[in-house]
């Protein structure tokens, strides 16, 4: 009896066009090219899942920065201060409270100056 192989490869062919909705032109509509384009995407959304950790932590800091230095402070004297003090707020949290609560913030500022003097 032989074997008839057409509907692996149709599933394999499916699994790839399905995976390729969305994208533009022959990418989605053309199995080697969709193919080609799929396993492009999930490189890149690997390599991306890494990178995006890194563009928040930036964003993090820079947002501390410019909230502390309205106070005259840099952000790492006010790290050090936060250090010196026993404070362990992440950056996330910290950037949080120096864009919608400013007040609490402040707060924290003046907490980690008396810490420096």
């Amino acid at each position: 009896m032989r074997v008839k192989r057409g509907l692996a490869a149709h599933r394999r062919h499916k699994r790839y066009l399905d995976a390729a909705k969305g994208f533009r032109g022959g990418r989605s509509r053309l199995y080697r090219i969709a193919r080609e384009a799929v396993e492009r995407s999930l490189v890149y959304s690997y390599r991306d899942r890494k990178v995006r950790k890194r563009e928040f932590r930036k964003l993090w800091i820079l947002r501390i920065n410019a909230g502390v230095r309205q106070y005259g402070l840099s952000y790492s004297k006010f790290i050090h201060g936060l250090k010196l003090a026993g404070i362990a707020l992440d950056r996330k949290i910290m950037a949080d409270l120096a864009v919608r609560s400013k007040d609490d913030f402040a707060k924290l500022v003046e907490l980690v100056k008396s810490q420096l003097k």
